[in-house]
């Protein structure tokens, strides 16, 4: 338990001070925000602060704070240490910069940014890779969403696409989806979010009510044998793979620059940005507590270990049996409301790459409708094949992590370029391009090659990646 403590207590004194040098690191005015500036009713419309904070919370909380928590802690204790250093000096910080540096660019979308900071060659690519990754996540987000509310709240056990049951539920989330992605920002997810938003509060907040009265069994950190992950996978890299929301996560760059354009003030930022980011992290450190102690008591069969049902599990053993309910309609909240945004953040990179103005609506369809096509194709392939969802998870993992680097990069240029403290964001952006090169060196749907030989081979090309990148001369580019 004294672990768990340990690693709560770092993230409250991590927010507390290191989101204040964080800030200070960024050059805050008392300019209006592009969502004064540019208001155009659809997604520049300016959103008080606490609205704010919960709509990004939800845009950024998926299943990956929950899913990523409870496979994470299958290496140990020493997830509860790791979670919350990776998310004070890296993913708050990553989260913190995405959207500001949006802010300061006129609402500018990831891509946009990286086109700005690191040339048009960077943005050519990952525009395609952004958008794949988003498209995904999209599909899987239905998919899991779909299955979760259909066993917990329909009884369904056949998940396939020959139950009316499942089409009609997938239906009406994908329609939700359309329908929240073409409307104003404020008609539905201002309005709901803040509610979904305490919901999920309240329901994690349950589980921790369920430590205090039921009592919880967590190991400490045994500096003897960090990892003790049943199948021996390695910290380096699939801990860092697998516990992404909550730790650091590359979509968020997607979710950020969504609530930059709902801003009121600069100075919101920091409880904004940083500071959900910093809430997601206390709930995967929640929810990995759980898991731990359920995974302890032997009652779940080997196939459901890490797996999306311990979810239910973990409601049905902490919280009192009339209130599990609240858990369950929490967790499946959360990749409704991340799967809508992320096809809301879709469209607005493809308007603002093409130039298409989102004013009016049947400009908004002209994105929407081919997309919903692709997904729809997505998740009838996935639905056809009984390994295609945990190739599409792993895929997603790993472009997830891969997009984090050009938002460092591009915070280090703006860093340097203003005289601050570059190396607070190229470190992290060094390290991330070591595990994501070192995961696909490595893993079986990259390369498959052995592990020490992986290792070597990502260290060398981090370090001539990061070469290259001085000596392309980004830093000595005209803009700010």
């Amino acid at each position: 338990m004294i672990t768990f403590l340990v690693g709560i207590l770092i993230l409250i004194i991590g927010y507390i001070f290191y989101s204040r040098y964080t800030e200070s690191q960024f050059c805050i005015s008392d300019e209006n925000t592009p969502a004064i500036d540019n208001m155009d009713g659809i997604d520049f419309v300016p959103l008080p602060k606490n609205i704010n904070m919960l709509v990004n919370l939800l845009n950024i909380a998926g299943l990956g704070p929950i899913l990523g928590a409870i496979q994470g802690i299958l290496f140990g204790p020493v997830a509860f240490i790791i979670i919350p250093l990776g998310c004070i000096f890296m993913g708050c910080v990553h989260d913190y910069f995405s959207g500001m540096l949006s802010v300061k660019n006129n609402g500018a979308q990831v891509t946009e940014l990286i086109k700005k900071y690191l040339g048009k060659n960077f943005y050519k690519i990952f525009l395609i890779v952004i958008s794949i990754m988003l498209i995904l996540l999209t599909s899987v987000f239905v998919y899991t969403s779909g299955d979760l509310m259909a066993q917990r709240f329909f009884a369904q056990s056949d998940f396939s696409l020959h139950n009316p049951v499942i089409i009609i539920i997938y239906f009406c989330i994908a329609l939700y989806y359309i329908i929240a992605t073409l409307f104003p920002i404020d008609k539905i997810i201002g309005k709901f979010y803040p509610l979904l938003g305490m919901l999920l509060l309240i329901g994690t907040g349950l589980i921790v009510v369920g430590f205090c009265t039921k009592g919880v069994n967590l190991e400490n950190i045994d500096f003897s044998n960090l990892n003790k992950h049943p199948l021996k996978m390695a910290i380096l890299p699939v801990f860092f793979m697998t516990v992404s929301c909550g730790l650091l996560s590359g979509f968020h760059s997607t979710q950020t620059t969504i609530i930059s354009r709902t801003l009121s003030s600069q100075k919101e930022g920091r409880q904004v940005f940083y500071g959900m980011m910093a809430v997601e992290s206390i709930i995967a450190m929640i929810w990995a507590a759980a898991a731990m102690h359920v995974y302890s008591m032997n009652i779940l069969p080997q196939d459901m270990i890490g797996n999306v049902y311990v979810i239910n599990t973990i409601a049905d053993v902490f919280v009192f049996p009339i209130m599990t309910f609240i858990v369950t309609t929490a967790v499946v909240i959360l990749p409704i409301t991340s799967g809508d945004t992320a096809l809301r953040g879709l469209r607005m990179i493809i308007a603002e790459a093409l130039n298409i103005n989102q004013t009016q609506i049947k400009n908004r369809l002209l994105i929407i409708c081919p997309i919903a096509l692709i997904i729809i194709a997505i998740i009838i392939w996935a639905k056809a094949n009984a390994n295609s969802f945990s190739i599409i998870w792993r895929y997603f993992n790993f472009v997830n992590q891969l997009i984090a680097i050009p938002t460092f990069l591009c915070a280090t240029v703006y860093l340097y370029k203003n005289k601050k403290n570059y190396w607070m964001t190229l470190l992290p952006g060094l390290f991330y391009i070591f595990i994501t090169l070192f995961f696909i060196i490595n893993s079986n749907i990259g390369f498959g090659l052995n592990y020490n030989l992986s290792k070597i081979i990502s260290i060398t090309f981090s370090l001539i990646l990061i070469g290259l990148f001085f000596k392309l001369k980004l830093f000595n580019k005209n803009e700010n």
